[in-house]
């Protein structure tokens, strides 16, 4: 049975579904009955399998069910039904899955139907958390070519204490000792590095050092970070409804996150103007936390000046710059190496005169 004929059965089944409300394989099997009986299908798999798949269809992301129950599977990223790529044990290949365009479509409509976030050519990005943690985004046409752009990024349920990392070889266990100290002393920390460097990753570890009866509120653009903190309130950011209102943007939440009596605020991603925002909680004696990307630790702070001021032409340089310096205190920066092993690359810390050196790693 191709994918096409499964996809057409699933949809078949919905309709019974809506129109006479029933036991969803009673109707799946009604659907079966209907696509051969007009002919559109060959019993070329047994009905119980066949039933299976069309179940996976309706309720489960249909092909890529499999894909996204292996664990070892970090990223998963379709250019066109015939391109479909994972990132597996930090290695990129290109695999052969039997989906149709319609099925990827369904399957990314039903990861969004209970985000609350939007696809449509008016609004032809979304990024989402899905049920199992795992973040979506998706472009579709005509801001791509042809077909739709998915990439679905896999967190792992395990949170990493640095312990873990130093035996992972990530860091070494006098850095584990250093950042535990800084970290317990309220050292505001920017975490930098590329896409898959290993960013929440360390910053999951870091939070594992204080004391879990903090208070902690976290802003993310999707819910990433994973704590075991008890205190704990995580907000994500929400993009405008089909009408055009209801945005709400990071900038929005860290200043929320301000009025909720944080011990430490952390922002999963710092990419804007809420980069200013974050300076202002900072220099308010919150103890802070965040990820920003860069190609190095010194590069990291230079941003970090630069984005706040993307809030306004009233923005003074001068006034940013020496904000960041008396805010941030360290500075870890983060790459993947070439055999696919996340590393602690550099870290830059202050000495008591508050200049910049480089932490022997």
């Amino acid at each position: 049975m191709a994918s096409e004929t499964v996809a057409n059965i699933a949809e078949r089944a919905r309709v019974i579904l809506a129109s006479s409300p029933q036991a969803l394989d009673n109707a799946i099997v009604l659907a079966i009955d209907e696509a051969f009986e007009s002919g559109t299908g060959a019993l070329a798999k047994g009905e119980g399998q066949l039933i299976g798949e069309v179940r996976s269809a309706i309720s489960g992301y249909g092909a890529l069910d499999e894909l996204l129950a292996d664990p070892a599977i970090e990223e998963i990223w379709i250019n066109s039904p015939n391109e479909l790529f994972i990132a597996k044990d930090s290695k990129t290949s290109k695999i052969s899955l039997k989906i149709s365009a319609l099925e990827i479509r369904q399957a990314i409509e039903r990861m969004l139907r209970d985000s609350g976030r939007r696809l449509d050519r008016s609004e032809p990005f979304v990024d989402a958390t899905l049920a199992n943690g795992s973040r979506l985004h998706v472009v579709i046409p005509d801001v791509t070519r042809q077909h739709w752009a998915v990439n679905i990024r896999k967190f792992p349920s395990q949170v990493y204490s640095l312990e873990d990392l130093v035996e992972r070889e990530s860091l070494s266990y006098q850095m584990a000792d250093f950042l535990k100290e800084k970290f317990e002393s309220g050292v505001n920390t920017l975490i930098s590095g590329a896409t898959q460097a290993g960013k929440t990753t360390m910053l999951c570890a870091l939070l594992n050092v204080g004391r879990l009866t903090d208070r902690l509120v976290s802003v993310e653009e999707t819910f990433e970070i994973r704590t075991k903190y008890v205190d704990w309130v995580a907000m994500q950011a929400r993009q405008a409804n089909l009408e055009g209102v209801g945005e709400i943007t990071l900038r929005r939440l860290v200043k929320e996150a301000l009025r909720m009596r944080p011990d430490r605020l952390v922002i999963g991603e710092v990419r804007q103007a809420e980069a200013l925002d974050l300076l202002i909680a900072l220099n308010s004696g919150i103890a802070g936390l965040c990820t920003i990307h860069a190609n190095s630790a010194y590069e990291a702070l230079d941003k970090l000046k630069l984005l706040p001021l993307l809030a306004g032409e009233n923005i003074p340089a001068e006034f940013v710059s020496q904000t960041v310096e008396r805010t941030i205190g360290l500075v870890l920066h983060c790459e993947m190496n070439q055999i696919g092993q996340r590393k602690l690359a550099q870290v830059i810390s202050k000495d008591n005169s508050g200049s910049w050196f480089e932490v022997k790693l």
